[in-house]
This record gives structure tokens, C-alpha cells and sequence, in this order.
């Protein structure tokens, strides 16, 4: 019965020790129970494979932009009354000046019209008078203001002002032109008055 005690306590050091020893040997890596091996995951660290790049190419300009001048052309309307900036025309410089003169006219892209019979026309022929655009009367084009004309003088000062023809005048050359005007305001007042005003102060 003693032997058999003895052997039994040995038994059980045994299986402790070999218990022990599983365990030690699963939480060093070397069992059966890791999910991936240690192997493959370093080699994935060294070498991530080929990899891609991606070049973005801008896109190219659509083809429904509106053109600027889109906003001063009305559409539908008759193509003798589209502005200037709506039409094309090949002019001649020979006319002689004053005299009723006819080019032929295009609309720029985009751009729609109609003749006297509300049919639909790319061409037309546009009938005005012979003359530069600085040659105009001073009601068919608007020029800037100065501001340094600050006191009355005799004879009248002048100025070099800007003047641009209204959108709905035809004429040959620059549509944008110099031109020297008279200072007509005064210190807030028109030169007229000004000029009034200035005498009274004298003879007073």
C-alpha cells in the first residue's frame, strides 16, 4: 500500500510538470493553436507588394460653357437688332462716308435670330451708315467723367475721355476711342452755372 502511495504521488508531479510544460511551450508560439504563422507575416512586412499610382487628369473644358457675350445677345430676336458684340461682319473701309452702306453679317456661335418672316438665319445682311464709331453723334456712344476739372477757366478746359459706342450701334473701326471733351462740371456744379456764379463774385 506504501509503494502504491508513492507511486501515485509520483504520478501526479509527473502530469504537473508535463501540464506545466504544454502550457510554457503554447504561450512561446510553438503549439498548435497560432492562427498565423510568424514566418509569412514578417515577409509581409519586408515586401508590401507592387503598388499602384494614380495620375488625375484635369478635365477637359465642357462644351456648354456660354460664351461672354451670350449675355448681350437676346435670343430669337431679329438679327438686324442684335448688338455688335453678337455678330461678325465683313466691312469695307471704302464706303463713302455718310452714305447708307450693307455688309454681310454672321452671328457668333450660339447665338440665334430671326429675319422679318421669323425664320431662323446664321446670315443676314446689316444696312447702316458710312462712318467711324468716333464719328458718330455724341447720343450713340457714353464716355467717362474727369474729375480734375476743379475750377472755371476761360476758354474751357478740356479732357481726354474714354467713350465706348452703345451696344446697339453699328459702325466702322474701334468701338473704344479717346476723344477730348469739355470740363462741363464744375466742383459740383455744372459750368454753366459755375461760370454764373463766379461772375457774380466778381462784380460783387
Amino acid at each position: 500500500m506504501a509503494a502504491a502511495g508513492v507511486l501515485l504521488r509520483a504520478l501526479r508531479r509527473l502530469c504537473r510538470v508535463l501540464l506545466f510544460l504544454s502550457q510554457f511551450y503554447i504561450l512561446s508560439g510553438g503549439g498548435s493553436f497560432s492562427v498565423e504563422p510568424s514566418q509569412p507575416l514578417a515577409q509581409s512586412d519586408k515586401d508590401p507588394g507592387p503598388t499602384r499610382t494614380f495620375t488625375v487628369v484635369p478635365r477637359a473644358a465642357e462644351s456648354t460653357d456660354i460664351p461672354p457675350y451670350m449675355m448681350k445677345c437676346p435670343s430669337n430676336g431679329l438679327c438686324s437688332r442684335l448688338p455688335a458684340d453678337c455678330i461678325e461682319c465683313k466691312t469695307n473701309f471704302s464706303c463713302v462716308y455718310g452714305k447708307p452702306v450693307t455688309f454681310d453679317c454672321t452671328v457668333k456661335p450660339s447665338v440665334t435670330c430671326v429675319d422679318q418672316d421669323f425664320k431662323s438665319r446664321k446670315s443676314f445682311v446689316l444696312n447702316m451708315t458710312c462712318r467711324f464709331c468716333w464719328q458718330l453723334p455724341e447720343t450713340d456712344y457714353e464716355c467717362s467723367s474727369s474729375t480734375s476739372c476743379m475750377a472755371v477757366s476761360c476758354p474751357r478746359q478740356r479732357y481726354t475721355a474714354n467713350c465706348t459706342v452703345r451696344d446697339h450701334v453699328h459702325c466702322l473701326g474701334n468701338r473704344t476711342f479717346p476723344k477730348m471733351l469739355y470740363c462741363n462740371w464744375t466742383g459740383g456744379y455744372k459750368w454753366s452755372t459755375a461760370l454764373a456764379l463766379s461772375s457774380v463774385m466778381i462784380l460783387a
